[in-house]
């Protein structure tokens, strides 16, 4: 795993080109510690950089940039590949000679070979690379099939730049980067700025399974798709999986068991993040099904006991026979790691889940360099509380008059989150949903629209951004595109479909990549090999929602492996006690970034309705502690990077 960053400046002298390309890759030490490199063509104007992180080959050998054999191509790849040893034996029995066991040189070749379609066709892993062909004098940028591997590219007054991490450009002299009002307005409805934008107006996001060149001949960027979820969803349509139950989970587990073992190697010492939930432990539990040693295992635990998943993990880890350990944090360790957030994420980033991603890849990589996780179930299997409340929309509440689901919307929110919260208090802790308060509140809200204006409820934060950041018109994706139901008519597939789009890079992978290489910690997600998303949408709705049970075919995966007492409870997800640290500890901080003097001296937001969720949150009228992050987060990036 590794940072890289590079240029197409004509302007640059030889020497200015080298250094520029140097300075970029600085800020992306983090997440390529162990080596660095610089190869620069000064007759095109190209400089290419990268910081390794060694996990497969530890020799120079496996050092970057790479120039092919027949030095036509140079590469500099952040990734790892899976079936890099079957895609050598095919070249090198063509008559490739190899230098090293890497997988960049894999990937290298194979393009060298086939041309970049066909290799990257044939790639399974994770991946992000830059492809210089010195006879055609095109850059080609490449980022896998689900975005799990950042990229950023920017074509600014003549200059071409990439990069890993939007800090690359600012290392630039010559960046010249404004605010991307509209983008902050998508921001404040997801909590995160959705691709191809970025924060900055000349700079986007490489959107996943796309690729990207760069001629110099005629000075054009072109984009194009290579790999399409709507086509793989086509595909399991038309070839549906067909068999009985039995069938069905031994086809899984064969496939999630290779997608596994193919994600063990490594040079590196290894484990797997394990939080107790249904997507970890399967991980986990085949992961020690393939191996002959104990598996090391980490989870966090939290001093507040609603938050804390620690014993659970415990219980699991104790079964499977995994070396596992828990590593507490306080609350005061996890509120310090909140100044550190936007360098961390480059950009406005808001799922305060990223305290926790943090805490966890710190001291995770205090033991091992690489470790697996279970992102990518909940898109996949149908694993989010949303898609069973989908279900039972689709199923009665959209049969029910609109003025009585009206009248229930505000009989729900007659009472305030925390009425709710003791309510559900009542409940067994076994059936208790987490922050109850807010999900009804939430369902209430959802209850007063129709079809895929549901789903955006359920999604949004600020519900109307463009009346909160001036000069902005929200930029209107894919979760407007009013064509969709028609290519993906069930409402519940069809936002799974959006999630695995949007939210899945854009939230999920975006956090966990960020958190884990600030550390310098690799992780690898077996549930998104791009093999298991097309075998998932092959299996028919009853086969991840079954009773009001979500997860259903990948929970009889696990239970062959561990009990169903030991995982059948409510989902938890990843959270803080966000909503008391904004009434406590975090009261003073929070004030001061939200006061009237901090938002106004940037001239983005309107302060009034920022100040009145600030007076619902602080006198317990209502929770709004999920609008007040967002605001927070972007006033602190603001405060650490606007210009």
């Amino acid at each position: 795993m590794c940072g890289i960053a590079g240029l197409i400046d004509h302007e640059a002298a030889p020497q200015e080109l080298k250094r520029l390309a140097e300075e970029m890759a600085v800020p992306l030490t983090p997440r390529g510690p162990d080596a660095s490199g610089v190869w620069c063509d000064a007759s095109a104007g190209v400089g290419l950089a990268h910081r390794r992180l060694s996990i497969i080959d530890l020799s120079s050998a496996g050092a970057q940039p790479m120039v092919s054999q027949c030095g036509r191509y140079v590469i500099v790849y952040n990734g790892e590949i899976y079936n890099a040893r079957d895609l050598r034996q095919e070249v090198e029995a063509a008559g490739r000679v190899f230098q090293s066991h890497s997988d960049t040189e894999v990937v290298l070749e194979c393009c060298a070979a086939w041309g970049v379609k066909s290799a990257i066709d044939r790639l399974i892993g994770m991946f992000a690379f830059a492809l210089w062909d010195r006879k055609d004098r095109t850059l080609t940028l490449v980022r896998d099939r689900l975005g799990i591997k950042p990229l950023y590219w920017s074509l600014q007054n003549g200059r071409f730049l990439f990069a890993s991490e939007l800090k690359a450009f600012r290392a630039h002299p010559k960046w010249a980067p404004s605010i991307d009002r509209n983008a902050v307005a998508a921001y404040l409805r997801h909590n995160y700025i959705p691709a191809p934008h970025s924060i900055y107006e000349a700079a986007q996001k490489l959107s996943p399974g796309c690729m990207l060149r760069f001629s110099l001949n005629d000075d054009r960027v072109t984009v194009d798709r290579y790999w399409n979820l709507e086509e793989v969803y086509r595909d399991g349509k038309e070839a549906p999986w067909e068999g009985d139950d039995e069938t069905a989970i031994d086809d899984l587990e064969a496939l999630l068991s290779d997608a596994v073992r193919r994600r063990m190697v490594a040079d590196v010492p290894l484990g797997a993040f394990l939080s107790g939930g249904i997507d970890s432990s399967t991980i986990v539990a085949l992961m020690q099904s393939n191996s002959a040693q104990a598996v090391r295992t980490f989870t966090i635990g939290f001093e507040e006991a609603g938050y804390d998943e620690s014993s659970h993990a415990e219980e699991i880890a104790r079964h499977l026979g995994t070396d596992h350990t828990t590593l507490f944090v306080t609350s005061r360790e996890a509120r310090e790691v909140i100044p550190q957030l936007p360098d961390i994420y480059d950009e406005p980033f808001a799922d305060s889940s990223q305290v926790p991603t943090y805490a966890i890849s710190r001291l995770t990589r205090d033991h091992v360099t690489v470790a697996l996780s279970g992102d990518g179930g909940d898109e996949l299997f149908a694993g989010y509380n949303r898609y069973v409340q989908a279900q039972m929309f689709q199923r009665h509440l959209s049969r029910v008059p609109n003025f009585a689901r009206s009248a229930a919307a505000k009989g729900i929110k007659a009472l305030p989150p925390s009425i709710w919260d003791r309510f559900f208090a009542l409940v067994p802790k076994s059936s208790r949903p987490q922050l109850a308060g807010q999900k009804m509140h939430k369902l209430a809200d959802a209850l007063t629209t129709d079809g895929d204006g549901f789903y955006r409820r359920l999604i949004s934060h600020w519900a109307e951004p463009d009346a909160l950041v001036f000069q902005a018109t929200e930029p209107r994706g894919l979760v407007w595109d009013a064509t969709l139901p028609e290519r993906v008519p069930d409402f519940v597939e069809r936002m799974s479909f959006l999630d695995t789009l949007t939210y899945l890079p854009d939230d999920i992978l975006t956090k966990v990549d960020r958190a884990s290489m600030a550390m310098s910690l690799e992780v690898r997600v077996p549930l998104l090999d791009h093999r298991v998303v097309a075998h998932s949408w092959r299996l028919p709705l009853h086969m991840k929602i079954r009773s009001g049970k979500s997860k259903w075919l990948l929970r009889q995966v696990l239970y062959r492996h561990v009990p169903a007492p030991l995982v059948d409870r409510p989902k938890m997800g990843f959270g803080i006690p966000l909503g008391d640290w904004l009434r406590g500890p975090l009261r003073e901080w929070a004030g001061d970034l939200l006061s009237r003097n901090s938002i106004e001296r940037f001239g983005l937001l309107d302060y009034a309705p920022i100040e009145a969720a600030w007076n619902d949150h602080q006198t317990n009228r209502r929770d709004q502690q999920y609008l007040l992050w967002d605001v927070l987060m972007l006033q602190a990036w603001l405060y650490r990077n606007a210009y």
